[in-house]
């Protein structure tokens, strides 16, 4: 098997050692997967930032890196049973590994379609009442609180205190009591592909249970940095922009748009620190950096106001 260069480079990069050492394995790890299941390779290996995915017949084999935040997609997509999600076939929990429905590579982001509307549809057949066992987003809430406050500490005078301060409420308002609903995790257009069973359906779901309020506010801070992207948007039209596709995802998602408003500035304030200590997975140094963590900047304290 051919392992993509660019998936090597990453992994290794993000995971070191242990990454190096997983990557050795994979090609033996696949081929048992294969013979286990009798699968028979169509198509060249693909991959996403945390696995590869192998075509084969009407169907792909996923292998992901082990890591926790992997744990639970084979349990949202069992839990979904193709409803707005492609289908699970077989699971491998010992290799993380995962037998999925065939779709087209195309995804949400490159599409003409209003990107929010149609994603908005999707996550309100994705929040379903949760299955017992997986991970529950009110858990984080004390973890979130601590990061937030080092953070502040830490890099002092980098967001005002008022801006700090409405992100700590978003945690005690809404982190803390949360509904008992499945929720993807991840939700944003790239994780969105081109189906023929359906028009679109969600992949590489974390599988948590939560608001989908929390799914919308991701949906938007992707949103957010493509829009930057293409240079087409000044500060403020670029918020207002951001303002309508809130709009538009909330009435289509049937959440409180208020809350989606209040999860994007959490989400803000925590992306801004993390660029500035891990950077981004679009910028991990340089101008493209400081340019995505001012964005971040100027989202989190316009939304606090």
């Amino acid at each position: 098997m051919m392992i993509p260069a660019a998936f090597v480079h990453e992994t290794t990069t993000r995971e070191g050692e242990r990454g190096a050492a997983w990557l050795a394995d994979l090609p033996g790890i696949v081929d048992e997967l294969q013979k286990r299941w009798d699968l028979v390779p169509d198509g060249e290996v693909t991959h996403g930032r945390v696995g590869v995915i192998v075509p084969v017949q009407d169907a792909v084999l996923k292998v992901s890196f082990p890591h926790p935040g992997n744990d639970h997609e084979p349990d949202a997509f069992e839990s979904w049973a193709g409803r707005g999600a492609v289908k699970l076939y077989e699971r491998a929990d010992d290799c993380y590994a995962m037998l999925l429905e065939r779709v087209h590579p195309s995804t949400l982001a490159e599409s003409d379609e209003d990107i929010c509307a149609a994603a908005g549809q999707l996550s309100r057949r994705l929040a379903i009442p949760a299955p017992e066992g997986l991970p529950r987003m009110v858990d984080q809430a004390d973890a979130w609180e601590e990061e937030l406050r080092k953070d502040a500490f830490e890099f002092d005078q980098e967001l005002p205190g008022p801006t700090v301060d409405a992100a700590l409420a978003v945690i005690d308002d809404l982190a803390r009591d949360q509904p008992e609903l499945l929720i993807h995790g991840d939700f944003h257009p790239r994780n969105i592909l081109r189906a023929d069973r359906e028009p679109w359906l969600a992949v590489d779901p974390k599988g948590y249970v939560g608001d989908p309020a929390y799914d919308g506010a991701t949906m938007l801070k992707v949103r957010a940095a493509d829009l930057h992207a293409t240079g087409r948007f000044g500060p403020d039209d670029l918020l207002k922009q951001l303002q309508h596709e809130l709009a538009v995802y909330a009435e289509a998602a049937g959440v409180d748009p208020v809350r989606v408003r209040r999860w994007v500035q959490l989400q803000m304030v925590q992306g801004a620190y993390w660029g500035r200590r891990h950077g981004f997975g679009r910028a991990r140094s340089g101008s493209g950096l400081d340019d995505l963590v001012a964005l971040a900047d100027q989202l989190a304290v316009t939304l606090a106001t």
